[in-house]
């Protein structure tokens, strides 16, 4: 597991394994964390932590196939821990001898530096507290470990007594610690009372000063970046900002934050282009849904909805985009809503493929039909397969179709031992053929879905590989309890790519059917079918 830092001047260290893995409803199995160490390598961080060996199983095994699991080409491996015990010597301490153990190079220790914590967390006294730090970082060095010591409560400790914290960081510094990370642990600092203390730090101990904050306050990426602009050179944070509580840094908007605006190459150029796939991808093993919205690498982070916007984009993206979207391997996007003018129609076609600048008449038509059907409860700008049908219809003179309707049922019945059938029938004109087909599923949707699929795999075979991976309802009025109008947002996935389509109906079972026949017929577009020529 042996890499190559990209340099030693300045630290990007990753935790997303340790203290990222503290969040509410994330749970990493030992293949999870490999996996995400692969991730966070590819992006080209310098060091991540895997862990607390000895202290959790799962990261003692983790450690120990990382040995030969884990190629890494950029980051180091850093084990996690804490000081010995009080009245224990370093070298008899278990979890100090799982850090040695580890196999990382790098032990990352953390220690108490607020007064108040040793005493009432630790109990035990400041002095012993100094004598904990000094011994164990003095141990891990002769062992042959590089060792990084996080100060935990470090700034509401240096509030409390300066002078105490301060002599957490100057023992441990003596004791031959490479870093010094000054911890917000609680979260709740705020830019320039932090940057304040940390150049009072670095000019006071004159060590490498790290900084690991909690976004409690709303605050954890700016308090980083200000740490680094008063002194530090080592900066903390997780993978999409996980965390307990409000979360950490978010270590993707501090790392393009500092290299596409300060100008500080902390990661090697490729992985910055890599930051959205890679956030992306650290999203699926986790199992946590993508926060659109997320600078940088949210889906939303570069969408344009409103129609001044898009009339400025069309004349130059940079008026309305902080940065080229592609620097972090995302991309713009227009979203067509009620919003949409002439300019968002046609920069939406434009990312579709079809070039409407010279057609006002089509742009003027499409734009008034997105805001005809977005006032009866449509919502195109999650649902961009539907907006291409829309599009190609209006430009074809008629709706795409490669089959038609004649009729389609659902029932759900409850049998005596309780469980509950769900049944579908659909009767479709395929190719000048009828057919009839039949499906059950776990629920109505599930069973008309099948149907479908069941009615059309004889004369488009290539639909066996779609797959409904995302259903969303909801309800659009509330005035009129069970009758009121729903919208159905499906989302179906053919192996290689995903798209969403949307219907909306009184019944949900047909705003479903609306939302399944688009889908399908998507599918069977970026399949390259053909649509049969229309009988007059």
């Amino acid at each position: 597991m042996a890499a190559m830092s990209v340099s030693d001047d300045f630290h990007v260290y990753d935790t997303t394994l340790r203290d990222g893995s503290q969040q509410e409803g994330l749970t990493l199995a030992v293949a999870d964390k490999l996996a995400i160490a692969r991730h966070l390598d590819a992006l080209g961080v310098g060091f991540i932590e895997g862990g607390w060996p000895g202290a959790v199983p799962k990261d003692t095994e983790f450690f120990r196939r990382a040995q030969t699991e884990l190629d890494l080409k950029h980051a180091q491996l850093a084990a996690f821990g804490k000081t010995r015990r009080a009245g224990v010597s370093a070298a008899d301490d278990p979890l100090v001898a799982a850090l040695r153990e580890s196999g990382a190079p790098i032990a990352t220790l953390v220690a108490k530096s607020h007064d108040r914590h040793v005493e009432l967390a630790l109990r035990t006294t400041l002095a012993e507290n100094l004598a904990m730090i000094r011994d164990t970082v003095e141990h891990l060095r002769a062992e042959g470990q590089r060792v990084f010591l996080d100060a935990e409560h470090f700034f509401d400790g240096y509030l409390a007594d300066p002078a105490y914290a301060l002599e957490c960081l100057r023992t441990a510094a003596e004791a031959g610690a490479d870093v010094l990370v000054l911890c917000d642990t609680n979260g709740g600092m705020l830019p320039t009372q932090l940057a304040d203390i940390v150049h009072e730090v670095h000019e006071a101990v004159g060590r490498r000063i790290g900084i690991h904050t909690h976004d409690d306050a709303a605050c954890a990426v700016a308090n980083a970046l200000a740490a680094i602009d008063a002194g530090a050179s080592h900066v903390q944070g997780t993978a999409n900002g996980y965390g307990e509580r409000s979360g950490n840094a978010n270590l993707f908007s501090v790392v393009a934050n500092l290299q596409l605006k300060l100008g500080r190459e902390v990661i090697p150029p490729d992985g910055l282009a890599e930051m959205t796939r890679i956030a992306h991808a650290v999203s699926e093993v986790t199992n946590l849904a993508p926060n659109p919205q997320a600078p940088y690498v949210g889906v939303s982070a570069f969408a344009h909805k409103a129609g001044l916007h898009a009339s400025a984009v069309r004349v130059d993206p940079d008026l309305y985009q902080h940065i080229d979207p592609q620097l972090v391997g995302n991309d713009m996007r227009m979203l067509v809503s009620e919003m949409a003018g002439r300019a968002s129609v046609e920069l939406k076609g434009r990312e579709l493929g079809f070039d409407l600048s010279a057609d006002p008449e089509t742009l003027s038509r499409v734009a008034n039909r997105v805001k005809e059907l977005e006032a009866g409860g449509y919502s195109f700008e999650a649902a961009d397969a539907s907006f291409e049908l829309l599009l190609r219809g209006e430009l074809g003179g008629a709706p795409v179709s490669f089959f038609e309707v004649l009729s389609w049922r659902t029932f759900a019945e409850q049998l005596a031992d309780g469980a509950v059938v769900n049944q579908a029938t659909v009767k479709l004109k395929v190719k000048d053929e009828e057919v009839l087909a039949a499906g059950e599923g776990n629920g109505p949707v599930n069973a008309l879905d099948i149907a479908l699929r069941t009615a059309l795999a004889t004369a488009y075979p290539v639909l066996a590989a779609l797959e409904l991976v995302d259903y969303k309802v909801r309800i659009l009025t509330g005035d009129h309890g069970t009758a009121s109008r729903t919208r159905v947002l499906i989302t179906t996935s053919d192996g290689e790519a995903e798209w969403s389509t949307v219907g909306v109906d009184e019944n949900v079972i047909t705003a479903s059917w609306q939302a399944l026949v688009d889908a399908v017929t998507i599918g069977l577009l970026s399949k390259g079918e053909t649509v049969p020529s229309r009988r007059t």
